[in-house]
């Protein structure tokens, strides 16, 4: 029965789509977990000088690389957000890296690490599709420097399966996406959870010059009158039972 309701859910995802998957992207969010600077500095290390370099050899151009604003010394946070054309891309990933003599010659200190001097505690995954109001990654149009720049990486749980496919409706059909470009939130991407520990879940980063400039797009948002008549549906109502909200800033290096 579990089986059959997994299977369910993701006809009903999928279905709900207005164009095909194929040309939606995947993404992948990777979540370094780090206990020292030293650490820190190592996968920085890897990140900018191994990895992104490898990656836009392998055909993916961008790529971002954020931390939290508000840094936590116990669990030291970098995230890693990868788009991928396919599924088939990403499952390739590993096997193109190592093809690649540049990646493992630079990518040396990071891979090589030995058991105890681990560059990290643990790396956390999560796979996700994109939606159809907007199928590709987008970068960021904006005129601060990336050190004072906020991006919102909201995560909105559902109570069911197909509460989740309701709120991916009210972001695609009720054009929620739609308001936030209207109002410049400057997304990167909006995207259904297929893969990771808060499912049913959706994600989406919007971005901005700096934390003034996120607060007076939230504040235009809420007051917005497409947005009030949107929320006052109640075919859309109770699809969401949780809410988490991370600001980040993208490092130096990142394409993003």
């Amino acid at each position: 029965m579990k089986i059959y309701s997994t299977l369910l859910f993701v006809c009903l995802m999928l279905c709900s789509a207005t164009i095909s998957a194929k040309e939606r992207q995947f993404y992948q969010i990777k979540i370094y977990h780090l206990k020292t600077k030293d650490q820190e500095k190592m996968v920085d290390a890897y990140l900018e000088k191994a990895f992104l370099p490898a990656l836009h050899k392998a055909g993916i151009p961008q790529a971002g690389v954020f931390k939290p604003l508000e840094a936590d010394t116990a669990d030291i946070r970098i995230y890693v957000l990868i788009p991928f054309k396919s599924l088939e891309q990403f499952t390739n990933l590993d096997k193109t890296l190592q093809a690649d003599k540049s990646f493992v010659d630079n990518g040396k200190d990071y891979t090589d690490a030995a058991w105890d001097k681990m560059p990290y505690t643990r790396i956390e995954s999560i796979l996700l599709l994109a939606f159809p109001g907007l199928p590709v990654l987008q970068a960021p149009s904006l005129q601060a420097p990336k050190s004072e720049r906020v991006y919102e990486l909201r995560s909105y749980e559902s109570p069911t399966e197909k509460y989740h496919v309701n709120k991916v409706k009210m972001f695609n059909t009720g054009d929620e996406i739609g308001i936030f470009k209207n109002l410049n939130f400057n997304a990167v991407f909006y995207a259904s959870v297929i893969s990771g520990p808060r499912m049913p879940n959706l994600m989406y980063m919007t971005t901005f010059n700096n934390k003034e400039d996120r607060d007076a797009h939230w504040k235009a948002f809420v007051a917005d009158p497409k947005w009030k008549s949107l929320s006052a549906l109640e075919e859309y109502s109770h699809n969401v039972s949780k809410s988490d909200i991370l600001f980040l800033r993208p490092t130096n290096y990142s394409d993003l």
